[in-house]
């Protein structure tokens, strides 16, 4: 709050505050018994002039509110309490936007101006004096020092946090990236699975039947040149989604089409290798999901793998989790829950599974129609479920 009311864009409005309530002092609190002569009045009017000066360039407003403050001082009043006020604050203003040997200057300035009308006081009354200019310089410098000083670390504080921002921006959009990547290579595959099925199979009826009909022959030859159209299509689309160097991009389990029939088997070896990461894990797996398309089945293979490996990692020293899949409708219903704290300590032991965490879990149910939902559960743990909508929804 201190830095804000103090910023460069309010330079202005707080030397015209500070000029109203001059003007309120020399109307309502100025001594009777000391009146004020054609002089003073001009010394006070000439701060108040001063006003858009200090607050366009502080430094050329800072020295002329010095030398008005010595004139007041040496010829005129004996109370100049506008010019001492008007001087300092310059001065303060000075210290809040231009540090260095500009401000340097400007204090000795300052400094001159008090010690010109106090100088005849010495050496009798040297640490009165002292005392006096001190406080009427230093203390206008030193707070405004500090309030620049406060505000550049401000700054700087802000700057460091829009930096982790645009970094965690940049991992997220980057795990996103290979996400979708993982996901459309994935796709390539069952797909040109299907596709290179087809056009073998088209390709071996053309010639089983050598005396067919013509038109069921050109039907045939139209259907093999479409789907090896099609195929060489999707090889190429694969070319661009992989990395630039093939090399650098190693193989793994992100990348591998399993058959549709497998999945329960595939389900169990993941419930496997958790427990053999240190997790109990009671799973309860629909066997119906042997007939789930490609697609489908190997979403719910990888999220598996990826919650039972956030169970390993995260879930305490003794994590229990519950794996529960089924079969709804031709929806599929999943979820993983534990018992542990999300923020327990992490556990030492072989991964269980791939991916980007909860960003690539969700974008992977994103792309199938679902929605992934996470949270903390009532008692402790964590939960993880979705449901993936059947292929016609």
């Amino acid at each position: 709050m201190l830095t804000r009311m103090f910023d460069e864009r309010f330079a202005l409005a707080r030397l015209v505050l500070l000029a109203v309530c001059g003007v309120g002092y020399l109307v309502l609190l100025r001594d009777p018994a000391h009146p004020r002569n054609a002089f003073d009045w001009a010394t006070d009017l000439t701060e108040f002039a001063l006003v858009p000066l200090c607050a366009r360039f502080p430094f050329a407003g800072a020295l002329t509110q010095s030398a008005v403050l010595a004139v007041a001082l040496l010829l005129g009043e004996d109370r100049a309490v506008i010019p001492i006020v008007g001087a300092g604050w310059a001065t303060l203003e000075l210290a809040l936007r231009a540090p260095g040997r500009r401000l340097a200057v400007a204090t000795v300035a300052l400094f001159a101006a008090h010690f010109a009308d106090e100088w005849h006081r010495l050496p009798a009354d040297a640490l009165p004096v002292l005392y006096n200019i001190l406080i009427l310089v230093g203390v206008p410098v030193l707070f405004g020092v500090n309030v620049r000083g406060a505000r550049e670390l401000a700054r700087q504080a802000e700057g460091r946090a829009a930096d982790e921002q645009r970094r965690r921006v940049s991992e997220t959009r980057a795990a996103r990236a290979d996400e979708r990547t993982a996901v459309a290579r994935e796709l390539h595959d069952v797909v040109a699975h299907h596709v290179a099925s087809i056009v073998l199979r088209v390709g071996v009826a053309r010639h089983v039947l050598p005396d067919a009909d013509p038109r069921t022959v050109a039907v045939l030859d139209d259907v093999h040149t479409t789907g090896t159209a099609a195929l060489a299509d999707l090889r190429r689309l694969v070319t661009v989604l992989r990395a630039p160097d093939p090399a650098a991009a190693a193989p793994g389990p992100a990348v591998v089409w399993i058959e549709p029939g497998s999945l329960p088997a595939a389900l169990a070896a993941a419930v496997d290798r958790a427990r053999q990461a240190g997790v109990a894990v009671d799973a309860e797996v629909d066997p119906a999901l042997a007939g789930l398309d490609a697609v489908r089945g190997l979403a719910v293979l990888r999220l598996t793998q990826e919650a039972l490996t956030n169970v390993a990692r995260h879930a305490g020293p003794t994590p229990h989790a519950r794996l529960v899949v089924r079969l709804r409708d031709r929806s599929v219903e999943w979820s993983v829950t534990d018992d542990g704290s999300p923020g327990g300590p992490r556990r030492a032991g072989p991964a269980v599974g791939t991916g980007h965490g909860l960003i690539g879990m969700r974008e992977r149910v994103e792309l199938l129609g679902g929605d992934l939902r996470a949270g903390p559960v009532a008692g402790g743990g964590w939960a993880l479920a979705t449901t993936l909508p059947a292929v016609g929804a």
